[in-house]
């Protein structure tokens, strides 16, 4: 799909209606009682604090370990990660052709579709995850290229970095998106999957994009942005800042802060409903949260 024609009648599909017996409440037997996840009403650490939650949950992730669904990280859909993968938008040639355990089903977009990257591109992916966007940017910049995964979370750069050798064109970095370990002026396109609402300072994530970005260098940011204000409990609760909800911005103003950032031409390029949600129980107030994100992917460029 071109990224001028903008699309928003899709829908990313759950794939079945719970969990199980680790679904908002209960504890899955794969997790312990120091990794179980906190209770939906569990309040919103301060700042510090939730960096932490995030990276532990994220990293139990990239460990192998469930975290339920109450707590739904992004792109967990109740279902396999290829399963979730294909629902936000990439082809069953894209999950087939990255390394095993590259895609943990995190995403909620495709950014890689609409960058229009081009061979010899210096690509960054801002929260890398384990490394799916990046593998599949490598394809697109070729030998000559390069990219760069920025990631907060130990355990998974290191899963990221497992597959470094058969890639000798992608480099994973650990670091905060909100201080990249990254020169001025070096790369041609920032990419990012569902990562930027986790982060509480995300003019400052906008502007390190736009401090690394050579002049003419463009962004494409696939994220879960808010269609209404949430209450204060839901805005207080731990599993749904974790799961990107809590900490999303209203659609209108995540634009607007990309703009404050120093960005130009600033756009919604594809927009659709995000039906994770509807793997956890009717009536409940984290369903109700999730259904006021919608997922969107945003181009924008550096003057």
């Amino acid at each position: 799909m071109n990224a001028s024609s903008p699309s928003t009648s899709s829908t990313v599909p759950a794939t079945r209606d719970c969990c199980g017996s680790d679904c908002c409440g209960g504890e899955s037997p794969a997790v312990s009682a120091s990794t179980a996840a906190p209770t939906p009403s569990a309040p919103l650490p301060v700042e510090g604090g939730i960096r932490t939650q995030v990276r532990e949950k994220y990293g139990a992730i990239a460990s192998g370990v469930s975290v339920g669904c109450c707590s739904v990280p992004c792109g967990c859909n109740g279902g396999d990660a290829e399963s979730a993968a294909l629902a936000v938008g990439y082809t069953a040639e894209q999950a087939a052709a990255v390394p095993d355990g590259a895609n943990l089903g995190l995403g909620c977009g495709n950014p890689v579709a609409l960058a229009s990257i081009r061979p010899g591109d210096v690509v960054l992916d801002l929260g890398s995850g384990a490394g799916i966007d990046c593998f599949l940017a490598a394809r697109e910049t070729g030998p000559t290229g390069r990219v760069i995964g920025v990631d907060m979370t130990p355990a998974m750069i290191e899963r990221a970095r497992a597959h470094g050798p058969a890639h000798p064109n992608v480099e994973f970095r650990l670091g905060e998106i909100e201080h990249l370990p990254v020169a001025d002026a070096s790369v041609d396109l920032v990419i990012s999957n569902c990562v930027v609402n986790l982060s509480p300072h995300k003019l400052q994530v906008f502007r390190e994009a736009l401090r690394v970005l050579k002049p003419g260098g463009r962004m494409m940011v696939s994220d879960l942005v808010l269609t209404r204000a949430l209450d204060p409990e839901q805005q207080r609760s731990v599993d749904l800042y974790v799961g990107c909800v809590a900490g999303a911005a209203i659609k209108r103003d995540y634009l607007e802060l990309m703009r404050e950032a120093g960005f130009s031409s600033v756009e919604i390029v594809k927009e659709h409903r995000y039906a994770v949600g509807d793997v956890l129980p009717p009536d409940s107030p984290e369903r109700a949260a999730f259904e006021a994100v919608v997922s969107v992917t945003v181009q924008a460029t550096k003057r």
